[in-house]
């Protein structure tokens, strides 16, 4: 009977770290080649990058998504991955102008996420869907895109479908 109870609990724990490793090697399939990537460019400034993407967005009649989100974010990289893929990169190039906002820490762009009434209070990336005029279609309150990761390309393109502009 001795011997039995640590059997059992090597088993267990040999158990829990190979779920363990799978989760992660799951996880690790969705963030991009090189996490040392500059998504969210610290030195940028967010509210000139904001205007140039509503002057674009009004000129090729789009619409503007900002990404709020920090380099250090596992599920803002996944997110960014998912906008590039094959599935949803030609629907958000022909209907919107993307923006990242860099909000390092919480701290950075505080202006911007309550312009545009963003929470992210249940973490990041969050977003926001303005017209060309700078109109808010759509702002993240609660954590829609915050786990990126669980989100699938048909969530993504459900969710830029859904905010795009109506055809001419």
């Amino acid at each position: 009977m001795q011997l039995r109870r640590p059997l059992v609990a090597f088993v267990v724990a040999v158990t829990l770290f190979a779920v363990a490793g799978v989760s992660h090697a799951q996880d690790a399939a969705m963030v991009p080649a090189s996490k040392g990537d500059n998504l969210y460019p610290p030195n940028a400034d967010a509210h000139a990058d904001v205007d140039q993407a509503l002057a674009k967005a009004a000129r090729k009649h789009k619409n503007v998504l900002i990404v709020f989100g920090a380099n250090w974010c596992f599920d803002c990289h996944v997110l960014e991955r998912q906008l590039q893929s094959p599935e949803v990169a030609p629907t958000l190039a022909s209907n919107y102008e993307l923006v990242k906002v860099d909000v390092g820490r919480g701290r950075k762009n505080r202006d911007l996420l309550d312009q545009y009434e963003v929470s992210i209070q249940h973490g990041i990336p969050a977003v926001a869907v303005l017209d060309s005029e700078g109109k808010i279609l759509f702002s993240q309150k609660h954590s829609e895109f915050s786990n990126a990761r669980s989100m699938t390309p048909d969530d993504i393109l459900e969710f830029l479908n859904k905010w795009k502009p109506a055809a001419r």
